[in-house]
């Protein structure tokens, strides 16, 4: 089997392990070609991340998991990796199961697994080791443009060119608004997936916080409001 790495991926020093262009390979065949190279950035900028802040691959950080965190992170939205959970999720199991197919030891599983699965959990991610912390960096840097001010300049400019981004922010809003409204058990009230859904529902469909807790089961209410808490003359 031919496990070179496709181009662009060619003119740039991506990890060439066996497991790595056999990760590349197969988010290339299973995912829309949005969704791959948006893969493939997210590790570039993460990789450039962790130079900026003097992190050294193999001392630091495992490149590899890194890798492979970021290569797989969006399988949830592709057909494969379509569950019935939202898609960070659904998308880590996939990512597992290709691992453990090929052969991957179960610790750097679960690492990758926290980094998939966490990678749109501010205030998460970064305290779960650097591995997952770079997976959810280079992912924002790519989608929201998050600390791309820190970037050697020139960089971005380079890695748009050979993976161009196809209005990614956007694209891959949409894809996850068409999974979500399709089954609406991937998109909570309260979860990343159900925040984008939000928007693209009439105004009140979908929950809030503050929606839920009013129709509580044990009838809370707001400080001052509840029965017995006001002053007697």
């Amino acid at each position: 089997m031919d496990l070179s790495l496709p181009d662009p991926c060619a003119d740039f020093d991506l990890p060439r392990t066996e497991l790595t262009s056999r990760a590349l390979r197969f988010v290339a065949d299973a995912e829309p070609g949005f969704l791959y190279r948006h893969s493939v950035r997210s590790y570039l900028f993460a990789r450039a991340l962790a130079d900026l802040q003097g992190l050294r691959p193999g001392a630091d950080y495992d490149d590899e998991v890194v890798f492979l965190g970021c290569v797989l992170h969006d399988l949830g939205l592709c057909e494969q990796g379509n569950g019935g959970q939202r898609f960070e999720v659904d998308g880590a199991d996939l990512a597992a199961r290709f691992l453990r197919e090929h052969g991957a030891d179960e610790a750097r599983v679960a690492v990758v697994w926290d980094a998939i699965a966490l990678h749109t959990s501010d205030g998460i991610a970064h305290r779960k080791g650097p591995e997952v912390a770079l997976t959810q960096a280079g992912a924002a840097v790519d989608v929201l443009g998050r600390g791309g001010e820190q970037l050697p300049p020139g960089f971005a400019d380079r890695v748009h060119a050979a993976f161009p981004r196809d209005d990614l922010a956007y694209a891959i809003t949409d894809a996850i608004v068409a999974q979500a409204l399709e089954n609406p058990a991937k998109a909570s009230p309260l979860s990343f997936p159900g925040q984008v859904l939000r928007r693209h529902l009439p105004e009140g469909t979908l929950p809030d916080w503050h929606d839920l807790i009013a129709h509580s089961a044990w009838g809370d209410q707001p400080a001052g409001n509840a029965a017995g808490t006001g002053t007697t003359s």
